[in-house]
């Protein structure tokens, strides 16, 4: 009798340090998705150099996420960008800031870094800086694919300054991200 109360209380014992791991809250899982977003942009584009412009201006749409029943709208997006463009050989370099608004009001921060050409498209990184409300702590990046699609509207102003109007959409291609 009193081996098995010994491995009584051996097994109590075992159980009793087996209870915190059981507890313990579930690591959150990387997760992958595709997405787009349709943006319309306005700016100012300024020569800054002999050979270069710079856009400054912001690109504001709504973003649909890919799923098997097809493009779902995730939310809004903002993006204030500047982009630095040569204006011989029409290279770009990109630099953003996002907000990207979920239908609930949760809200995502990233940056947006991006090379390629003016007209053509930018090309980069997409970093997720962090979040708001249900995406509080959220981590995460991918590629990123800004195109226009058409040429933009532009009027000149005093001083070599001009407005920018343009479309265009933003792809994320592979975008992982983890939520707590």
């Amino acid at each position: 009798m009193r081996d098995w109360l010994l491995i009584a209380r051996g097994a109590t014992f075992a159980a009793l340090l087996l209870v915190p791991t059981l507890y313990q809250p579930a690591e959150a899982e990387e997760q992958k998705m595709n997405a787009f977003a349709m943006w319309k942009g306005e700016g100012y584009l300024v020569q800054t150099g002999p050979k270069q412009g710079t856009f400054s201006g912001t690109l504001v749409g709504n973003m649909y996420i890919l799923t098997d029943k097809g493009p779902q709208l995730f939310g809004g997006m903002v993006c204030p960008a500047s982009i630095d463009i040569g204006l011989e050989d029409k290279s770009q370099t990109g630099r953003g800031r996002c907000v990207i608004t979920s239908k609930d009001d949760a809200h995502v921060f990233a940056e947006i870094t991006c090379t390629g050409f003016h007209m053509v498209g930018c090309d980069g990184d997409f970093k997720i800086t962090g979040g708001s409300g249900r995406f509080g702590g959220i981590t995460g990046g991918g590629r990123v694919m800004l195109r226009m699609d058409s040429p933009p509207t532009v009027a000149g102003l005093p001083g070599g300054v001009a407005t920018e109007q343009g479309t265009g959409t933003i792809y994320w291609l592979d975008l992982t991200f983890k939520t707590p």
